[in-house]
């Protein structure tokens, strides 16, 4: 894996991003409730004050609970909720240590079947149908990982230049898109509410 992603729209945290599986794990799992930005910029983060290039499934896992949460909380924060975000992070590490010998891409690499692949990333500590689907599409549509039937287990993820999530941002424009995607989301989400209340 060793390609240039624009998720961050930081050279450095889209450098480590587009060459480290365990990185763009983090960040899929940083992707929530905090802008996507911020989310993809957090493996960087995390790897530089841990004084290392790149993060490690194994270090990570073995780490003391407090004192990693005590790191991802330093200013600026990995996240709004860095204590929780920090012990979904160490889960995500030890899962990987315990099922895949701490190497993240074995997660994907040799799988060629995309329901498969799916099933594998729901397994992953938390990620749910929606942020395994959409890391699924980014694994297609950037990474190269393209099992037969990958496209339909991504859901309308997968659809081509669908606009819909991370998996379809490859720069500046692109990510308008998204945002703007995501927030008629929001707005129709809101709109049913109201129509229900």
């Amino acid at each position: 894996m060793d390609v240039t992603l624009h998720l961050a729209q930081d050279p450095a945290a889209d450098e480590l991003l587009g060459r480290s599986p365990l990185a763009a794990l983090v960040g899929m799992l940083l992707d929530q409730q905090i802008p996507m930005e911020w989310a993809f910029k957090g493996p960087r983060t995390i790897a530089d004050r841990m004084g290392a290039d790149d993060l490690d499934a194994h270090d990570i896992a073995a780490q003391d609970p407090e004192a990693f949460a005590a790191l991802l909380s330093e200013k600026p924060a990995v996240h709004r909720y860095p204590g929780s975000m920090a012990k979904r992070i160490q889960q995500l590490c030890q899962y990987l240590v315990e099922h895949y010998d701490g190497n993240a891409e074995l997660v994907w690499k040799g799988v060629d079947d995309g329901r498969e692949l799916l099933r594998r990333l729901e397994a992953l500590p938390g990620f749910g149908k929606q942020k395994a689907q959409i890391f699924l599409a980014l694994l297609g549509k950037q990474l190269g990982v393209r099992p037969t039937g990958w496209r339909e287990a991504a859901g309308s993820y997968g659809d081509p230049d669908s606009y819909r999530s991370i998996a379809d941002i490859t720069g500046p424009d692109s990510l308008t898109k998204v945002r703007a995607h995501k927030q008629e989301m929001k707005a129709a989400a809101k709109a049913a509410k109201a129509k229900k209340g």
